[in-house]
């Protein structure tokens, strides 16, 4: 291809491309259809260029040129409010909705292994006396002990702030380490577990069970719970590095990344609820009662959140994904 002759015969085109982007918020109807044309052919023109004669000053013209045009051909979307809102009301409970299969069994596991670990600590004074001297767990299990003054060792506010920081890394890791095929996941629930089971089994070898769950049930409902979620969903990703389905591998995890980065997001507002639960009701002077009756009732709410509202949305055909539009600029080509 001549390159001279044939920028001379196209460079009219360009020029032209270049004026009407120049003022295309005030473009008529007939000029709009004449960039949407332009467009197309400067694409066509651009590959020509950069497959039979590159020209590095040339390509780089026509490469921003073309990109400008594809900003105003397919539009730029900015996120508003409601987006927001739309995420919360739909994308979010349908995709943990979808995960249903992966964190409901991954809670009852982990509910069981902390069950058990707190029944072997309990029952075994062995395993008890490797955790801490027997002065230091009377000092932790006492009436006004640590497990009780955790809770209100500083203000209210910042204590909240600082368990809903921690909660949603520990999140936030188990969604982002799942792709390393689910093993950190289980290692990070694991530690989760390990800690309430000790907790149990100090507790109930001291007699004082029911003081623990008053402390833990308020909050520990909402935020365990968001820990199962975080933690299914991150095995799920790491099974579809393993087992894409009929999608491809590289579909597969572009799919199910794009929803647990959402998901994680959503997680962070739940965790920051259960985090000014643990901040503000699980130290305050109410009723064991009224404190767990909080807890139970953040719980159940988030689950009908879940199941009816996600469910509704799910079976509707919401993912948590992006729209198909704005997953990638697709750039339009003349025959």
């Amino acid at each position: 291809m001549d390159l001279d002759v044939f920028v001379s015969a196209h460079r009219a085109e360009w020029d032209r491309l270049d004026a009407l982007l120049r003022r295309r918020r005030r473009l008529s109807g007939a000029e709009a259809d004449e960039l949407v044309s332009l467009y197309q052919r400067t694409a066509t023109h651009l590959s020509l260029i950069q497959s039979s004669a590159p020209d590095p000053q040339l390509t780089g013209r026509l490469s921003r040129l073309v990109a400008r045009a594809r900003s105003a051909v397919t539009g730029t979307r900015r996120a508003s409010w409601r987006d927001v809102a739309r995420f919360l009301a739909y994308g979010f409970p349908a995709a943990v909705y979808r995960s249903r299969r992966w964190w409901v069994p991954t809670a009852l596991l982990s509910t069981a292994v902390a069950a058990l670990l707190g029944w072997w600590i309990g029952a075994h004074p062995e395993v008890r006396s490797s955790i801490a001297a027997p002065e230091e767990l009377r000092q932790m299990t006492r009436p006004g002990g640590e497990y009780e003054t955790y809770y209100s060792s500083h203000p209210a506010a910042s204590f909240a702030a600082q368990v809903w920081t921690n909660n949603a890394q520990a999140a936030a890791m188990c969604l982002v380490l799942g792709v390393f095929l689910g093993l950190p996941v289980l290692w990070i629930l694991f530690q989760n577990m390990l800690n309430v089971g000790v907790g149990i089994g100090l507790m109930s070898s001291a007699g004082r069970l029911d003081t623990f769950l008053g402390l833990i049930l308020p909050h520990g409902l909402l935020e365990l719970t968001a820990v199962f979620v975080a933690a299914g969903t991150g095995l799920r990703l790491g099974w579809t590095l393993i087992d894409p389905g009929p999608r491809t591998r590289r579909t597969a995890l572009a799919e199910e990344g794009r929803a647990a980065l959402g998901m994680a997001i959503g997680l962070a507002l739940v965790l920051f609820v259960s985090g000014a639960i643990e901040g503000f009701v699980t130290p305050s002077g109410l009723p064991t009662w009224a404190r767990i009756g909080i807890g139970v009732a953040a719980e159940l709410l988030f689950l009908a959140y879940v199941f009816v509202l996600g469910g509704r949305a799910a079976r509707a055909g919401e993912t948590g994904d992006l729209d198909d539009a704005e997953r990638s600029a697709s750039v339009p080509t003349a025959a």
